[in-house]
């Protein structure tokens, strides 16, 4: 192994493949350092299921195909983790639910089948929130994943892409694949201090991943840089055709992602504080305004923008939760319904309340949306990128109503209604050593320059990678 062996675990990924092809380091001796990581921290919870010995199966042959001469992909050989919303034939893919804990897949997800064809390796399942309905990352019928930035307090993960955010934060994984219906993948990033990019919808295919919303869902990254994010994205983008949004989306959105592109300073604006949908506490307030005070030293200063009349931030955030609870109760309202089914009783609520809403209400809400989006593209024109919090307070203790961070769902779920492209990026720490986030939108589309913009700002945003000290975890 490398002499930055203690080390490993908190390199990017594109690091990590440049020592397998140098020969620095085999797959398969990269994999078990991941997995004998996972097995030393039980207490995190990051894992729904390890497939250890699939994982070392795929290291060796990739390490075989490296051998011969034949890299699969720039990310040959790189362990991956994946949402235990993502089938894997033969192996079980619960949705976070106990209704489902012994389904197993007979069938393969088409991001599963793009990872491995990548000659990438596959660590296992990360937990989630009950059927992805939730930002906290609670999951008390499955057990929930443990926030690492603090051991002493049960604090929110954030969901319901838990465990793949609590995986990358704490070394357990370089990368891992989540979902974001309602900010997903960026509420854990936010909170564990982690890169979380929602692509646009038809980026990546759905294909042979559980549903929560078809108007909606979206998969994306969790990783610990934006180039990590990108490549990975450009890896897994492309048409297919069992996912039919991915048939609707231009061409440019994918091809424009292998040229990343220097953008000018001014190409991003700050959605106006006034417009936000949720105000800030005072220690997120602080962290927001020594992030701004970062990007003015470093000659960002961008300007104000103030969204047209009808576009409300706060409307929008309640508009997704209208379309994400109709669309979520089609799928799995019978099991709420159902006392038997071993459901988490707050989930079960949210899940009956979908069934109470109108058809003509979902349907004038999706009209809205169509209206939000043109309009949203339009004022867009000249800017790359829309600066804005990604979360009105670092992680929180779990309250058992999981209400605590109603505020997350506030200011990430306007991206998802407008069916941006959105990315949530380090920015510093509260008073208690919590991390803090910021994300940057772009409409539909916009993938390439929102990213580019991502990566101009992430270093100034934060400028030293900083690790959960994981010390009590055992790590």
């Amino acid at each position: 192994m490398p002499a930055s062996d203690t080390d490993l675990h908190f390199q990017d990924a594109r690091q990590l493949a440049r020592a397998i092809r140098e020969r620095r380091i085999s797959s398969r001796e990269l994999t078990q350092h991941f997995l004998d990581r996972i097995e030393r921290a039980p207490a995190l919870a990051a894992y729904s299921v390890v497939t250890a010995e699939r994982a070392l199966a795929q290291a060796d042959a990739a390490d075989r195909l490296l051998a011969a001469g034949i890299p699969m992909g720039p990310l040959h050989g790189v362990p991956v983790a994946m949402k235990d919303s993502v089938h894997w034939e033969g192996t079980v893919a619960t949705g976070g639910s106990q209704a489902r804990a012994d389904v197993v897949s007979t069938q393969t997800a088409a991001v599963a089948h793009r990872l491995m064809a990548q000659g990438m390796v596959i660590l296992g399942k990360t937990r989630m929130t009950e059927f992805a309905f939730g930002l906290s990352g609670q999951n008390p019928t499955q057990g929930t994943a443990r926030n690492p930035w603090d051991a002493t307090v049960a604090r929110a993960p954030g969901g319901s892409s838990s465990g793949s955010g609590v995986a990358v934060a704490a070394g357990l994984a370089p990368l891992a694949l989540g979902g974001d219906t309602g900010g997903s993948v960026r509420a854990p990033a936010a909170l564990n201090g982690v890169v979380g990019y929602k692509p646009s919808s038809g980026l990546i295919s759905r294909a042979g991943c559980l549903p929560l919303s078809d108007t909606l869902d979206v998969l994306g990254p969790l990783s610990r840089n934006v180039a990590d994010a990108r490549l990975l994205t450009q890896l897994l983008a492309g048409p297919d055709v069992d996912d039919a949004a991915t048939l609707d989306l231009s061409p440019d959105c994918v091809t424009n992602l292998r040229r990343p592109v220097l953008r000018r300073r001014g190409a991003v604006a700050m959605l106006a504080p006034q417009a936000w949908p949720a105000s800030l506490t005072d220690d997120a307030l602080q962290a927001w305004h020594a992030a701004q005070g970062r990007l003015e030293q470093a000659g960002y200063t961008p300007t104000a923008w103030h969204p047209p009349a009808s576009l409300s931030f706060a409307r929008m955030a309640d508009d997704n939760s209208l379309v994400l609870a109709y669309e979520a109760f089609r799928y799995y309202g019978a099991l709420a319904d159902d006392a038997a089914q071993p459901l988490w009783d707050v989930v079960r609520a949210r899940i009956v309340a979908g069934g109470r809403i109108s058809q003509s209400s979902y349907e004038a809400a999706l009209q809205r949306r169509q209206a939000d989006m043109a309009t949203f593209a339009q004022a867009m024109k000249g800017v790359d990128a829309l600066l804005m919090p990604a979360s009105d307070q670092a992680a929180q203790a779990l309250d058992a109503q999981d209400t605590r961070h109603a505020g997350l769902g506030k200011l990430l779920r306007p991206a998802n209604f407008l069916g941006a492209t959105s990315i949530a990026l380090p920015a510093g720490f509260d008073s208690d050593g919590m991390p803090c986030a910021v994300q940057l939108l772009a409409p539909a589309g916009g993938d390439a320059a929102l990213l580019d913009c991502a990566a101009a700002l992430e270093t100034v945003l934060s400028p030293v990678m900083q690790h959960p000290d994981l010390s009590a975890w055992g790590l």
